[in-house]
């Protein structure tokens, strides 16, 4: 495992968390014309199968390397924006079964999904996974997981923590200057200020962060930057602290 959850070189794509949970880093993709990284994590759930977290990019050295893990049986989208690879993990495993927010659902529907992901569990994920969905906003809405088994909380665009190495190598200067601004880089970890703005209903958020605190979890994987392999509740007490 790289340490501190620092960022793998290209030829060590996965990371293991803990036992029967990964990282995959995929390739940048462009959001309003900032370059984002992707990153993916999979969990083998108790009978061997993978749960599937914001599928990144797929081909067929990938495919190959998933299927050394086990086979997939749940494909995640935490929000509507993450969603891009969902087909094409569907078309390798057809069997596969797709899970989202309402948003996520409504923004794809070329895609048949299960009954979307609120407040409920859903059973066939075997007990392994927890789950809290961030409301409190009326444009944007997140689901936080829990992998229990690691106490590892795993998010999607709640916290951006980009390392200024990165910041460096991808993004222009006036766009490094509104990611320190926005608090989005290590040390903070803070979701980005149109996301933080948009949640009206700060007592609901802040049920909601009270909860995933609750997890007192060890670890935080999120989307973009760097992730903490260590000291998860401190870090989500500060990049959640706006709330």
């Amino acid at each position: 495992m790289a340490p501190a959850g620092r960022e793998p070189a290209a030829a060590d794509a996965r990371i293991c968390v803990a036992d029967d949970i990964w990282i995959l880093e995929g390739g940048n993709v462009s959001f309003h014309g900032f370059p984002y990284p992707t990153r993916c994590v999979i969990v083998r759930l108790p009978s061997g199968g993978l749960w599937v977290w914001s599928p990144i990019r797929l081909d067929e050295d990938l495919r190959q390397a998933v299927n050394t893990l086990g086979t997939p049986r749940h494909l995640v989208s935490p929000n509507k924006i993450h969603h891009l690879f969902l087909q094409q993990w569907k078309a390798a495993w057809p069997e596969t079964k797709l899970w989202g927010p309402q948003s996520t659902i409504d923004k794809r529907r070329d895609l048949a999904f299960e009954p979307a992901l609120d407040e409920t569990v859903p059973s066939v994920w075997e007990g392994v996974i927890d789950m809290v969905r961030f409301g409190g906003s009326p444009v944007m809405d997140e689901l936080v997981f829990l992998h229990r088994p690691s106490a590892t909380v795993i998010l999607a665009d709640l916290s951006e923590h980009f390392s200024q190495s990165f910041l460096n190598r991808n993004w222009k200067p006036w766009q490094r200057w509104i990611a320190g601004l926005w608090g989005i880089t290590e040390g903070k970890g803070y979701a980005p200020l149109e996301w933080r703005l948009s949640f009206l209903d700060r007592k609901r958020a802040r049920a909601c962060r009270d909860r995933i605190l609750s997890w007192q979890p060890e670890k935080a994987i999120m989307a973009h930057g760097e992730w903490r392999a260590e000291s998860g509740t401190a870090f989500l007490k500060k990049a959640l602290s706006w709330v």
